[in-house]
């Protein structure tokens, strides 16, 4: 039984839906896992070549009593994949590892001065082929989103970027607004640094929840996607029970000036020099 709160979506620039609130499996190698994942209602489920658990998540998910139009899948291309042939031939080889023959949304993992182009010339012919629902980007900042679509036809439904209470990325999430691009949180709760934060427990405690409730909530209360990922079944649970309360401005705001820039991921930047 899906909690009818999980079933909260966001609207793509191409009319395809997805759900908010997803599930993460980066580091997830236990299907027991997954399997608590759907018991706690995800539906949505985020992996990448990078991963190695695609044939994992599809086997899982196959396997269940859950009908693949429930379900909304995402994967991404690898760096080492990029490049026009090698992105089309790695793709056939994901839907084979998922079990299925389309996914909801497929990402470009990160921005390649090398493979902008040729990448997203062949994510929109898989696109074309509707053998992708929607595509998208990951960790582009607003320079590679601007580079990209000076050749693109079509354009990203979503970036998906490292986003917390200390790495806030509002200009970005401004500029995406306006492009009418979804933001998406790959690491929603700062890969558990911000779980301590005095401001944070504060707020927690006002609200009789936990701060990676509040954290989720303050995601949720800006349209942002998120992927919370955990492997223990107590906080799975614990991070979908978070539709019951709302954050005020005053506590958003608070939440918002615990920014420092302070990123627990690679920079973009260096990463789009080195592919």
């Amino acid at each position: 039984m899906v909690h009818q709160s999980m079933k909260d979506v966001i609207r793509f620039n191409n009319g395809v839906v997805m759900p908010q609130h997803g599930f993460g499996i980066y580091l997830i190698n236990d299907p027991s896992v997954i399997e608590k994942a759907l018991d706690a209602g995800y539906r949505s489920f985020d992996t990448a070549q990078m991963y190695g658990n695609e044939a994992l998540l599809g086997e899982t998910l196959n396997e269940s009593d859950v009908k693949r139009e429930e379900l909304f899948i995402t994967t991404k291309i690898a760096n080492e994949n990029q490049g026009y042939d090698s992105t089309l031939a790695s793709f056939e080889q994901s839907l084979a590892d998922l079990g299925i023959s389309q996914v909801d949304l497929l990402l470009v993992h990160w921005p390649s001065h090398q493979h902008m182009f040729e990448t997203w010339k062949a994510f929109e012919r898989l696109y074309e082929e509707n053998v992708a629902r929607a595509i998208g980007v990951c960790n582009f900042n607003r320079e590679h989103i601007e580079k990209l679509t000076t050749k693109a036809n079509v354009k990203p439904v979503i970036n998906q970027i490292e986003c917390h209470p200390y790495l806030t990325q509002y200009p970005l999430k401004d500029y995406l607004d306006e492009q009418e691009i979804v933001t998406e949180a790959w690491s929603p709760l700062g890969r558990g640094m911000v779980l301590s934060d005095i401001q944070l427990e504060k707020i927690a405690e006002k609200y009789n929840k936990t701060v990676a409730q509040v954290i989720l909530r303050w995601h949720l209360q800006q349209d942002t996607v998120i992927i919370p990922k955990s492997a223990t079944a107590s906080r799975i649970e614990a991070n979908t029970a978070i539709y019951d309360f709302q954050l005020t401005e005053e506590d958003m705001a608070v939440i918002d000036r615990l920014n420092k820039e302070e990123r627990r991921g690679p920079n973009p930047d260096q990463v789009f020099m080195e592919i």
